[in-house]
């Protein structure tokens, strides 16, 4: 005998618990699921354990989809103001740190239980630790099948996510369950997640540890912050920003010294020729950084016994560094999964699939992904809310 429902929400994190809070609190009778032993796994451990909640320049225009324009109608009526107000009445203490982001003051276990509370005054029905079975539809109703268990329901909400990091839990169902119903998935790949170079670049890879301010590029897209050299690679938050733009084969540079005005090094030859390029390097860059740096521009000694030929090419080389990355660290690494769920066939508005009516996709279980710095969340609580409001 199955339990009957007005909606199944698959999938406890961010966006499934508050979609299932904004349908409960609508009058819905809800059930919220999650093969996890508990919600909001993923909440707990972002931002270093105090939830990166939001972020107050959300924009269209900070999210990657085949479709630039699905985000729109979501993020413009639910916005990091609205998500704001709930934290405040909650009585959670919060702080922006760069860029506009919001984090808790104290622990990220304060979100996952503030939203529980709105689950709770919506009469939903929360079920953690069993794994779920067969998932049909027929005759306008979905069923799913949860330990020993079922429940049917007219409407089923996708909010399990993607397959970034497996070791929370997170597997590709929702990809699983779109091809079931007929929907188109564009191809996943792990964002937000560091690169990794080739051997050829083992000096760099020595530098595990170091860091220091860049402008990394890819293609058109660019971000000022830190990049992080690790044992495997490259890091940091400019590093996983670029991330998500970049495709294998293709070239990140990254300009160390940013605020160094053009022809720089050729003004601290003429002010000061007994200074060395190691000297003036390291006036700005961390030291075994400018020794990496030195060696392979091939350039040692004081400034004035070099020619502001070889000064130019050197600061040109500087602005734009090269590296070809030969992967990523993969999902185990990933903050997020870009890819998903093609937009194309569900409504921006409500987040209902189009040809198979009470079937939603929110979070990043679609294929909408915000930059590094509270985006994604911001993503999840406005979609969450746009399917909530629907169902």
């Amino acid at each position: 005998m199955s339990e009957t429902y007005d909606a199944i929400v698959l999938g406890a994190g961010a966006a499934g618990l508050f979609c299932a809070a904004t349908a409960g609190q609508r009058g819905k009778r809800v059930l919220l699921l999650d093969h996890a032993d508990q919600v909001g796994k993923k909440i707990l451990i972002s931002g270093g354990g105090r939830c990166n909640f939001t972020n107050i320049h959300t924009a269209p225009d900070r999210y990657l989809s085949g479709n630039a324009h699905f985000a729109k109608s979501a993020l413009s009526r639910y916005t990091p103001a609205d998500f704001l107000d709930m934290v405040e009445a909650y009585g959670i203490a919060w702080h922006e740190k760069t860029l506009g982001q919001l984090f808790c003051d104290g622990s990220a276990k304060q979100i996952v239980a503030m939203l529980l509370e709105e689950c709770a005054k919506g009469g939903v029905t929360v079920h953690c630790g069993d794994t779920l079975g067969e998932i049909d539809h027929a005759d306008g109703h979905y069923r799913v099948a949860f330990g020993a268990r079922a429940a049917t329901a007219p409407a089923l909400v996708i909010a399990t996510g993607g397959p970034s990091i497996p070791k929370m839990g997170a597997t590709g169902l929702a990809y699983d369950l779109a091809r079931k119903f007929g929907l188109k998935v564009v191809q996943p790949r792990p964002a937000l997640v560091p690169l990794t170079l080739p051997g050829a670049e083992a000096l760099f890879r020595d530098l595990s540890g170091v860091s220091t301010e860049v402008v990394a590029r890819c293609g058109k897209a660019s971000f000022r912050e830190a990049a992080l050299f690790t044992h495997r690679g490259l890091s940091g938050p400019a590093i996983l920003q670029i991330s998500s733009y970049w495709q294998r084969g293709q070239t990140v540079t990254t300009q160390f010294l940013p605020d160094r005005a053009e022809g720089w090094l050729k003004d601290a030859k003429r002010e000061r020729p007994r200074a060395s390029l190691r000297k003036v390097l390291g006036e700005g860059l961390p030291e075994r950084l400018v020794d990496v740096l030195c060696e392979r521009l091939g350039l040692s000694g004081e400034l004035g016994a070099m020619s502001d030929k070889a000064l130019a090419a050197a600061e040109a080389k500087l602005a734009r560094w090269p590296f070809v990355p030969d992967g990523s660290e993969g999902y185990a690494k990933a903050e997020v999964t870009a890819g998903g769920i093609d937009t194309g066939a569900l409504s921006s508005k409500t987040m209902e699939a189009r040809k198979v009516p009470g079937l939603f996709v929110v979070g990043e279980a679609a294929d909408v992904t915000g930059w590094l710095g509270g985006y994604n969340f911001q993503w999840a609580w406005a979609s969450a809310r746009a399917a909530g409001l629907a169902i």
